[in-house]
């Protein structure tokens, strides 16, 4: 199977985190990682022992994890690569005025030519193929142009995660969410503020015009605009479907997305439930556009979290991506009218409308208030 000029998709997690740890034995001068969890399992500690050796090499090693996503660390669990000469930012230390917006992006740069990207963390939960065992997730592999983009985004990414929490001012929330266009493709970041949101209105632009989406996501809630926009697509004659999680990690988001799928299904949209293992991965296929990365298909990674998705038109990847998808919808059951009826009882009902509250109403209320109060202390 031929490959996409310096692309490669990662078929799950394991493979993703096997690829981390070659380019991380074979980088010369410079290891760019961020993640949102860290774990202190095996995989953590492996990898760590990679990034230290690294370091002991002369390679400049910087990691960011995020403060909440990583907070089963000890404060020490770094000390090794720091002595090395190795940096380490932790990511929004705890604080109940900025709680809730998060580092949700997962990256890997080496020697800002080759970098890992997508939707596994560094644990053990993603060792697997996400059939036999661990979640499943995917990610992908890129080279050249897109690498030095995400070196830069990264570069960025660390200053901010060095400032004190005071300095997070308002046009900071703004630019954040940016749009870089490279030879071989887009990278799309979004983060909390006002403005406008380059990661949104690419996937609005893409699902408004493409005749076959494909949608892979754990946490499926996106905001009615997007929600509207592809039971309009369906309409008009196109084809959608969404592959979601049959086991989640997240009980209140697995409710939560169950609670909108009678008027999906009422306009056309088909639904798969994947069932071997927890469903983890991230990917948008629309025609010949494949967005794959950090970001989930709901509310919160398209306003409050910070996240990194890349748009690439390819379509060889896009056919190797639809392959994928074909791959995991087989080991999914398909949810129809007949199905959900048979599961939603009156108490099911109940607890995915309260679900839905809190995740789709609640969440994104508290998360803007919160903002605006860190905000005002800074005037």
């Amino acid at each position: 199977m031929s490959q996409p000029a310096g692309l490669r998709l990662l078929p799950s997690g394991g493979s993703g985190l096997e690829q981390m740890s070659r380019l991380v034995d074979q980088a010369r001068h410079n290891i760019q990682l961020q993640t949102y969890i860290y774990r202190d399992d095996e995989t953590g500690r492996r990898l760590r022992e990679r990034l230290v050796a690294a370091a002991r090499r002369g390679v400049r090693v910087r990691v960011v994890i995020d403060a909440l996503g990583s907070f089963s660390l000890g404060p020490d669990y770094f000390a090794l690569l720091e002595d090395a000469g190795g940096e380490l930012r932790v990511f929004n230390p705890l604080n109940l005025q900025r709680f809730s917006h998060r580092n949700h992006r997962k990256l890997l740069v080496c020697d800002r030519q080759q970098a890992v990207i997508g939707g596994f963390n560094v644990g053990d939960e993603y060792v697997g193929d996400g059939i036999e065992s661990g979640w499943l997730d995917l990610g992908l592999l890129v080279r050249g142009e897109l690498a030095a983009a995400l070196a830069a985004v990264f570069d960025r990414f660390f200053v901010l995660a060095g400032e004190k929490p005071r300095r997070f001012p308002r046009w900071r929330s703004a630019t954040e969410r940016r749009d870089i266009e490279t030879g071989q493709g887009r990278v799309l970041l979004s983060g909390p503020g006002r403005g406008r949101n380059p990661l949104k209105a690419a996937l609005l632009r893409d699902v408004s015009r493409a005749e076959d989406i494909g949608i892979i996501s754990p946490y499926f809630l996106p905001p009615w605009s997007l929600r509207r926009r592809l039971m309009k697509r369906v309409r008009q004659g196109a084809r959608v479907r969404l592959l979601l999680p049959g086991k989640s990690d997240v009980a209140l988001a697995w409710h939560a997305s169950r609670s909108i799928y009678a008027r999906l299904i009422r306009a056309g949209i088909e639904i798969l439930e994947y069932q071997p293992q927890v469903l983890h991965a991230k990917l948008v296929i629309a025609d010949d556009a494949v967005f794959v990365g950090s970001a989930n298909f709901n509310t919160r990674s398209l306003y409050i979290d910070y996240e990194l998705m890349l748009r690439i038109e390819d379509a060889e990847l896009a056919r190797q991506a639809r392959g994928l998808f074909e791959h995991y919808a087989g080991l999914a059951q398909r949810i129809d009218r007949e199905t959900l009826l048979r599961q939603s009882g009156l108490w099911t009902r109940l607890r995915q409308r309260l679900s839905y509250w809190l995740m789709a109403r609640l969440d994104p209320l508290v998360a803007r208030w919160l903002w605006r109060r860190s905000n005002q202390h800074l005037d």
